[in-house]
This record gives C-alpha cells, structure tokens and sequence, in this order.
C-alpha cells in the first residue's frame, strides 16, 4: 500500500491542533490572555509600554523581544505564545503559499483574545490549506532561495516537519495551563510550578495567587 507522506505531515500537526490546542483556547479572555504568573513576562503590550528591550510590531500593540536572549528566559504569557505563533504561520504562508508579507518586526499583533484567535484561525488555515497542496511531489522538491535560508538545499517536507515541531510546543505550553472551566488565577500551582522552578518563581507565584484571593488550596501547595 502507497503512502500519501503529504497527508502524514499534515497529520503531525493537526491532530494536535484538533485535539490539544484549539479546543482549550474556545472561549479565551482577555484576562487569561495577558495573565501573567508571575512579574516581568514577555508579553504583548501597548505601544510605548513595554518594559522589554525591544519591542517589534506595526499597529497599537507590539511583541516584547530582547537579543541576545536572556539566561534564563523569561516566562512568556498567552498572548505572547499565541502571537509568536501566529506571526511565524504567517511568514511561512508569504514565502510559500501567496500569502501577504509578514514579518515578525513588522506584524499587527492582536491587542485581544478574540482577534488573535481570528488570526490563529486565518494563517493555520492558509498554511495546512497550503502543505496539502503540494502533494507528494512538492514536499520533495528543494526549498530553494526563500525564507528561511538555512533550508534552501533541504526538501520542503524538512522545513515543514520543523515547523509543525515548533507549533506543537507553544500548542501543548498553552492547553497545559488552559484548563476549563478555572480562571487563570486559581489554576492549581502544582500544574504550573515545575515549569517556574528553575527561574526561581516559586514564591512570586504564590504571592501572585494570594494576591486575587486564590484558594487555601492553592495557596498551601505554593508552599
């Protein structure tokens, strides 16, 4: 029996897509989208009110970056996830599938969470829309001359299986601490703490948590 590999690649992603990510993201607020656990995440902020080095983005609301990275780096929010998320769908759609110019330093990021779910939407769809049109055929084909050029000599099918790698990571960070139907104030600390140990946050969660009146519960497992 013959393979469709265009059909495997397409697979890779989506059944995390459909079953991880796009589900716990139904109904996301605002509040959760620029929740932060703790002080000083990257996020995305209002024009001019960013604490970040460098901030990149075309319209109201700009994307906190900063070079060389931090070490450790900071713990990112929603929106910061989703954003990275959606600018990169977009890069990959203008190189290679018609879509319009993107760029990260140059990109409308959504100033709420009902936009950048339409965004998210809009770049998959175009993306996945644009991976199963290439069939078998396109996925061995080199990637040539257009972005990114470290894959200019590698078929099309290594580029997109990095891609779908570096979506499922931010999709599975996400549906981790999206979990229905708590607030994100009163997420379990357990769930989050392995993920802050390392930066040292431990205690600024907890406080964060005491802070908007989260449980005893919650509060005793911080400690």
């Amino acid at each position: 029996m013959d393979t469709d590999w265009n059909a495997e690649v397409v697979d890779q992603l989506e059944s995390h897509w459909r079953h991880q990510l796009r589900p716990r993201l139904d109904g996301l607020t605002d509040h959760e989208y620029f929740w932060q656990p703790v002080p000083g995440c990257r996020t995305i902020s209002r024009r001019a009110e960013s604490s970040a080095p460098v901030s990149f983005g075309a319209g109201e609301f700009t994307m906190d970056y900063g070079q060389p990275r931090p070490n450790p780096e900071p713990v990112t929010t929603i929106a910061w996830r989703l954003g990275h998320l959606i600018a990169g769908f977009a890069e990959s759609n203008a190189s290679h599938f018609g879509g319009p110019p993107a760029d990260v330093s140059t990109f409308t990021y959504a100033g709420t969470a009902k936009e950048a779910l339409e965004q998210l939407d809009r770049e998959h769809g175009t993306y996945v829309q644009g991976v199963r049109s290439l069939g078998t055929t396109g996925l061995i084909r080199p990637q040539g001359s257009k972005s990114p050029p470290e894959f200019a000599d590698a078929p099309m099918a290594k580029l997109f299986l990095y891609i779908n790698v570096e979506v499922i990571h931010p999709v599975c960070a996400v549906a981790r601490v999206v979990q229905r139907p708590v607030r994100p104030c009163l997420v379990r600390v357990r769930r989050l703490r392995w993920r802050y140990r390392h930066w040292g946050a431990r205690a600024r969660l907890q406080a964060r948590c005491s802070a908007r009146g989260g449980p005893r519960r919650a509060r005793r497992g911080a400690g």
